[in-house]
């Protein structure tokens, strides 16, 4: 950047001309940059499907691709119904300590496609990443941590869960993605779920919060691992 504008300068231009045509060029390259950034590389993550788990795995990725492909045009809330469907029926549900040998693993897409099988986070992860895939703003989805109430109405017993929520306004009632129904509900019809706190790309918020309270990524070393490991899968 500076010998651009050292060249500028050199050459005649005026400061103001300069500093205008220097601020075109860093907006241009910003842009080119960050698009060069953000194209995920789905050949990459067949491939590393394949050689990590097998043909299956491979097969369950290719999947996923063509349901994104038969997606794209969709308005959101047949994108929303689609991912949803596509996991919750594709995936298993099985806890970490099964699938990963750990008490706690926040898989990437691939890993859960890979495995075939997750906990909540697995599938949370996997339908915010994939829609997000599908050009779902971050700022209308939100991965939430709860508690769940279980039993009857009255039942005190509660366990930790997370769901995917989908606003279509900053205030609008939230819709709920969820593993353990196949329906996508408003929140308000889902009272055996107590926020505890929610997050994306770009913020963490307090319970029902509107206002963004931390950097998730430095708050969540879960999500902040999950999100390097998709990097070098091929996500971004």
């Amino acid at each position: 950047m500076s010998l651009f504008i050292r060249h500028c300068t050199t050459a005649g231009a005026s400061p103001g001309r300069c500093s205008r045509t220097l601020w075109r060029f860093a907006l241009v390259f910003g842009l080119l940059v960050g698009l060069s950034v953000a194209a995920p590389d789905l050949d990459r993550v067949q491939s590393l499907a394949v050689s990590r788990y097998g043909a299956p795995a491979g097969e369950s990725v290719a999947a996923w691709r063509l349901m994104m492909g038969e997606a794209r045009e969709l308005d959101d809330t047949d994108k929303l119904a689609r991912v949803n469907t596509f996991f919750n029926r594709r995936i298993r549900f099985e806890d970490d300590i099964v699938v990963w040998q750990q008490s706690d693993y926040w898989a990437t897409p691939l890993e859960t496609l890979g495995r075939g099988a997750g906990d909540c986070e697995d599938f949370s992860i996997a339908k915010y990443i994939t829609l997000r895939l599908l050009d779902v703003p971050a700022e209308k989805l939100r991965l939430v941590y709860v508690r769940a109430r279980i039993g009857a109405a009255d039942s005190t017993l509660t366990q930790a869960h997370m769901v995917l929520s989908y606003f279509e306004t900053p205030t609008a009632e939230p819709l709920v993605l969820d593993n353990l129904i196949g329906e996508i509900r408003p929140a308000g019809r889902r009272p055996d779920l107590f926020p505890v706190f929610s997050f994306n790309n770009e913020g963490l918020w307090v319970g029902g919060g509107t206002t963004s309270s931390a950097d998730p990524t430095t708050r969540l070393s879960r999500w902040r691992d999950v999100l390097e490991r998709m990097r070098a899968e091929g996500l971004q």
